[in-house]
């Protein structure tokens, strides 16, 4: 969003009042070549224009409204300082547009027509997720909000379809051969749910907002004072991060069947998500180096992932008979992994190790960070492997788990209480368990 501009003289009521009257305005700059000017008339208020260089010592016109001098002001027809410069810098842009050829919108902008736009940007852009950003605006945003004029919305309508949209049922997976789309209703009485739920509702949220700024920005609309009053629910998006034990993560490993084993390994041994996965070629691994190179990833920058002496292993094994420009991690034969595959043979491979819930594969890539914070590795190596753009994501996820001052002083300077007995009852080791849950078997000493 550009950058209100300052003006002592004209961004406040009192301050525009003891201007001198005159038929000339008192210009602003904006940018180069474009202003923004009040003129003050001897009968009170003063109203707001703007003016655009258009070569040769000539400028282009335009009046925007009345100023907020004597009433307040509404964001249409009497505009303070700041709207007024929204509302010229929308003008400049449909100016813009139009000496570029693009043709306007016939019939009304909508908000449909907004998220068009919108996601073709970003798409032009190379951005990543769209398509699963632009799932979320046609199943969530479409269907209630779709057909209003931009111009139209009100904070309001926004507000009340945020708020209608954290109740509404959770979409789930749903068979090609049904006829409607498969839902699961809110359990308003389980808080981890209702948190879930209005998380979902501010990232759909999210969306939209960027989708509408979008439009302000490129002159669809003069502007954005009706989205923009609309706030997110808070304190939702605290971290719920569930991540495997050593233990559940080799029974996983072995109950995974080839070649979904090696997938899941991939994940276990380097943390990357499974697009970034399936997308490995033989030319990735550097055996020298002991790396394993993503090279596109979802914050479209490339990164080098450092392996274990374990890591080096599987990918030296799978990469044996693969040429560099083959993948490294297949279904089958040649057959790539592709999207939401990996989900059904998770759910039986967790199914046989007894890990209930099942694990969704991002769950994998949570355990190996999960076990470097544990391990104290500092947060900035963790997020250079994550592939984060910094460590607050990081921090925001693992930094609960890294061993810490406190923790260590608390636990040296306790005394024990003596209320809770000791027990001569022990986990029985994997071997003697036979398959069954480790946790879950006991013996006496």
């Amino acid at each position: 969003m550009a950058r209100t501009v300052r003006d002592s003289n004209l961004e406040t009521r009192a301050a525009r009042l003891r201007l001198t009257p005159r038929r000339k305005p008192y210009w602003r700059a904006l940018e180069g070549g474009f202003h923004l000017g009040y003129r003050r008339t001897k009968t009170g208020g003063g109203t707001w224009t703007a003016r655009r260089f258009i070569g040769e010592h000539r400028y282009s016109e335009a009046s925007l409204g009345v100023a907020d001098d004597l009433q307040d002001a509404d964001g249409v027809a009497v505009l303070d300082f700041r709207q007024a410069q929204e509302k010229a810098r929308g003008l400049w842009k449909a100016a813009e547009r139009a000496e570029q050829g693009v043709a306007p919108e016939t019939g009304p902008y909508t908000v449909s027509a907004a998220l068009k736009d919108y996601f073709e940007a970003r798409e032009r852009r190379g951005s990543k997720g769209v398509g699963a950003d632009r799932f979320a605006a046609n199943a969530r945003i479409v269907p209630t909000l779709g057909s209003i004029e931009v111009s139209k919305t009100t904070t309001k309508r926004i507000r009340d379809w945020h708020t209608g949209l954290a109740s509404a049922a959770k979409l789930v997976r749903t068979k090609a051969s049904a006829d409607k789309r498969a839902t699961k209703v809110l359990d308003a009485r389980d808080p981890d749910a209702v948190r879930a739920r209005r998380s979902t509702a501010n990232r759909v949220l999210t969306i939209l907002k960027a989708a509408l700024n979008y439009a302000f920005h490129e002159g669809q609309v003069a502007t954005d004072e009706a989205w923009r009053k609309v706030k997110p629910f808070r304190e939702v998006d605290a971290p719920v991060i569930r991540f495997l034990t050593s233990a559940e993560t080799v029974r996983l490993a072995n109950a995974a069947e080839s070649p979904f084993r090696e997938l899941v390994r991939g994940a276990l041994l380097t943390g990357c998500r499974y697009g970034e996965l399936t997308r490995m070629k033989g030319a990735d691994f550097n055996p020298e180096a002991g790396v394993v190179t993503v090279r596109t990833s979802k914050a479209g920058k490339p990164r080098h992932v450092v392996l274990t002496d374990e890591g080096q292993r599987l990918f030296a094994a799978l990469c044996a008979e693969r040429a560099g420009s083959e993948l490294i991690f297949r279904r089958g034969g040649d057959k790539a992994w592709q999207a939401s595959e990996q989900q059904r043979p998770l759910e039986e491979a967790c199914r046989r190790a007894k890990i209930e819930p099942p694990a969704t594969f991002h769950v994998l890539r949570h355990t190996y960070a999960s076990s470097l914070a544990m391990k104290g590795v500092p947060m900035g190596v963790i997020a250079a492997q994550l592939g984060h753009s910094d460590t607050r994501m990081t921090e925001k996820h693992y930094a609960h788990l890294a061993p810490s001052y406190i923790a260590d002083t608390i636990r040296a300077a306790l005394p024990d209480s003596g209320i809770v007995e000791d027990s001569n009852v022990v986990a029985l080791s994997r071997k003697n368990a036979k398959g069954a849950r480790v946790s879950d078997v006991r013996e006496s000493r």
